[in-house]
């Protein structure tokens, strides 16, 4: 279950049952979508995963297309929860990296599905993952700023950057979180050696 509130869909519940209801749905969506990919997935299916009558899903979704976007929007916003969960307002600026890394990290072993539901919302949505991506690289850039603002960091750091950063944490979680075999490192250990290749970068003059 994402540890997040659900976000706002066409049919916002008004009450906290219709909330938990539409939490329930969008869980089992999680798990269908998941499982099955979005073209073998059914209404029914999530339905029966949710515990709730066919009839419920229609409450809140208009259609499998309908969930399945709201499903993007709502693992984006569990991602982000992740990373702000683990950040501490006064942590340094490469630590803040290295803790929303291990938080992103952990999150995805949690949550595998993340991975294949983002993925191929590239062709079921193109417009939810690329609001995805465009969303999470927006906020490390506005890090990389904060950085740069309190003298942590270089004052050239922008979108670029921030998007070389974002393809690192994306392809780390897919290595050590989702293909994750025994005697690998920790989330722990993954985010700091990555954070140790940020402060010191690659060229034999940084050592």
């Amino acid at each position: 279950m994402m540890a997040t509130n659900a976000p706002e869909v066409g049919k916002s519940p008004r009450t906290e049952r219709g909330r938990r209801t539409l939490r329930k749905l969008l869980d089992a969506a999680a798990g269908e979508f998941g499982d099955l990919g979005f073209h073998e997935a059914s209404i029914s299916s999530i339905t029966r995963r949710a515990g709730v009558a066919l009839g419920t899903f229609y409450t809140y979704f208009d259609s499998k297309d309908e969930i399945f976007r709201a499903l993007v929007a709502d693992m984006s916003e569990a991602v982000k929860h992740a990373a702000r969960e683990a950040i501490e307002p006064e942590m340094p600026a490469l630590e803040i990296e290295r803790a929303a890394l291990q938080a992103f990290l952990e999150f995805a072993a949690d949550h595998k599905e993340v991975y294949r539901i983002i993925d191929e919302a590239e062709f079921v949505d193109p417009d939810s993952y690329r609001m995805h991506y465009e969303t999470v690289g927006q906020r490390i850039v506005e890090r990389l700023q904060r950085g740069a603002a309190g003298g942590e960091m270089r004052d050239d750091l922008g979108e670029i950057e921030a998007w070389a950063l974002m393809g690192m944490n994306v392809f780390l979680g897919l290595r050590y979180a989702i293909w994750h075999r025994d005697g690998d490192p920790d989330a722990a250990a993954v985010a700091k050696a990555a954070n140790i290749l940020l402060e010191r970068g690659v060229g034999a003059a940084s050592r």
